[in-house]
């Protein structure tokens, strides 16, 4: 009888360690990116055989809302809260089921308060009471908070909590690789000025596991950003080296290479679709891979043929493939149409993508706003200010040809309040440009101004000074235009031969105030001389002078009531300005 209940304990344990290993194979595959529909496979006959595995359920839903591409499936999200509820229902309250709940709070709406809420009650439940860990909360149970934090574009969840976490997590469990890898991607999610604690976080993974690709593919990815080729191929290759079957690195590497080598990217093309799960999104690769290589048409072939066995919700970049394919193929109509369904979605939508929405809205006038709109979502998505510094710039451009120059003004004004280096020479003279043509007098003064202060020796912050006086005094009646275009007229005469084409309009300007606004006969006359000194073949100069000199010996006597109109013989073509 003994023997009995020896050999069923011992089958019962090697059952246990059966699952456990079942379950920790399914996380290992969704953990290579490419193969989630084999980990959603192996996860859940773990959770087949022991429904009641807090493991197996916490892992599961995570499969259920995990795509390629490290992007969510909406339809998940319904399947894991059930799985999860049902958990609970049956009695599984386990703090990592509530870890589960809390995750896909901030996956499905990032309610990150409702999240945290959850994510406090697991760590107090899961606090040690006795033993020598007495007062520590459970290092799986941070550890699974981190990853939570980790998950989703940037603005999802909230990463300084997950790296707070993750960090306690360290202190409690020295050995864990998957805590570093977890807290190198929430400081990724920070923005580009933590990329160094991230790498140093991926290092750390290393030291703790040197059998996995998972952190040189992601230090790569850091690299990649950089456009830095060594290090993002001693990365990637690394991966691989490390673990040859995990494919996300030979995507990369396929990525990088499509548009430098078409033939070595297809060797790493290969590779990843080998070791990838057999799956309608990975055949896209192989669709963009023809485009690439130049194959429109056949691009468009097998888009269309992966667009019929799975659905465009299935693959949404199908939309943007289409896109680019038409606009290679000069169909600019289809490729627009396309470019827009495939933003209306909302899914997985990367930053080069914006590039190709500009310019194909671009090309059809009365679409600026839509077109800003992308490059705004683009700007609260993307975390590089490089890239977020360019869609600004972007859309001021897209808004300035259009002759929108309110529109162009503000997102100027927007990349000057945020660039980390002084405005340039450039800079100012279209912020300048956009103020003076959309009436904004308030912002020409000052970012003139500015301009002078700064490139004295330039002679567009004097014309734009110029241009904003005499706008904001538009009827002459005040005369405070006139120091402006005094110091336009002293930069210009420095090489009056160059500036012959606009110099005098400048004179003609003061002429016509000093004699019909201020009633100044002899400042006209000193004017008129000035101008006559620098061009004396000035046909409105010869013109007037004579009758502003008869003016001054013949003073005409005061009209009825006191005023004096004058001839305005000055004001002729005068106050035009250059």
């Amino acid at each position: 009888m003994k023997k009995i209940v020896s050999m069923m304990l011992t089958a019962l344990f090697l059952l246990q360690c059966a699952m456990a290993q079942s379950v920790q194979e399914g996380v290992k595959l969704l953990q290579y990116v490419y193969k989630n529909n084999s980990a959603k496979a192996v996860l859940q006959k773990a959770y087949d055989a022991n429904p009641k595995d807090p493991q197996a359920i916490y892992w599961l839903g995570l499969a259920y809302v995990a795509k390629n591409r490290e992007v969510l499936s909406k339809d998940g999200v319904a399947a894991a809260r059930a799985l999860y509820q049902k958990a609970l229902q049956d009695g599984v309250n386990d703090p990592l089921i509530w870890v589960g709940q809390g995750t896909l709070d901030i996956l499905d709406g990032n309610n990150v308060n409702a999240a945290k809420q959850k994510f406090e009650q697991a760590i107090t439940t899961s606090t040690e009471t006795k033993g020598k860990n007495k007062g520590k909360p459970s290092a799986a149970i941070l550890n699974a908070i981190g990853f939570a934090n980790s998950l989703g574009s940037s603005t999802m969840g909230d990463p300084l909590y997950g790296i707070e976490k993750l960090k306690q997590a360290a202190t409690i469990d020295l050995n864990s690789a998957d805590i570093y890898f977890n807290m190198g991607v929430c400081y990724l999610k920070l923005g580009g000025e933590n990329g160094g604690d991230a790498v140093k976080a991926f290092q750390e993974t290393d030291l703790r596991d040197t059998k996995s690709g998972r952190a040189k593919w992601r230090t790569g990815k850091i690299y990649q950003s950089q456009n830095n080729k060594e290090s993002l191929e001693l990365f990637f290759n690394g991966a691989i080296q490390a673990e040859p079957a995990f494919p996300a690195p030979y995507l990369e590497l396929f990525n990088y290479y499509a548009n430098r080598d078409v033939a070595k990217a297809k060797g790493y093309l290969d590779d990843f679709l080998k070791y990838a799960d057999k799956d309608p999104l990975n055949d896209f690769f192989y669709a963009e891979y023809l485009f690439r290589a130049g194959k429109y048409s056949e691009s468009l072939a097998k888009a269309k043929e992966i667009e019929a066995s799975a659905g465009l919700a299935a693959v949404p970049r199908l939309s943007l493939l289409y896109a680019y394919n038409y606009d290679r193929l000069g169909d600019s109509v289809a490729a627009r149409d396309n470019v827009v369904k495939f933003f209306n979605a909302k899914l997985d939508i990367q930053s080069p993508d914006y590039d190709l929405a500009v310019k194909l809205l671009s090309k059809f006038p009365g679409n600026e706003a839509q077109t800003v709109g992308y490059l705004e979502q683009a700007i609260g998505n993307d975390t590089s200010k490089v890239n977020q510094l360019n869609y600004m710039n972007q859309a001021a451009d897209i808004y300035g040809k259009a002759k929108m120059y309110k529109e162009q003004l503000f997102w100027l004004k927007k990349r000057a309040d945020v660039l980390p280096t002084p405005l340039t020479n450039r800079d100012y003279y279209f912020i300048c440009d956009a103020a003076v043509k959309s009436g904004s007098i308030e912002d020409a003064k000052k970012y003139s101004s500015d301009y002078v202060s700064k490139f004295p020796d330039q002679m567009f912050g004097y014309r734009f000074a110029a241009n904003a006086a005499i706008a904001e005094d538009a009827d002459t009646s005040k005369g405070t235009a006139i120091p402006a275009v005094q110091a336009y007229i002293d930069f210009l005469s420095k090489d009056p031969v160059k500036n012959a084409k606009v110099l005098p309009y400048q004179f003609y300007y003061q002429a016509s105030y000093y004699h019909d606004r201020a009633k100044d006969y002899p400042k006209t006359l000193e004017v008129l001389n000035k101008l006559l000194a620098l061009y004396p073949e000035d046909k409105y100069g010869n013109q007037v002078k004579p009758i502003v000199e008869k003016e001054i010996a013949n003073p005409a006597p005061p009209a009825k009531g006191g005023s004096n109109k004058g001839s305005g013989a000055a004001n002729s073509g005068a106050t035009k300005n250059k």
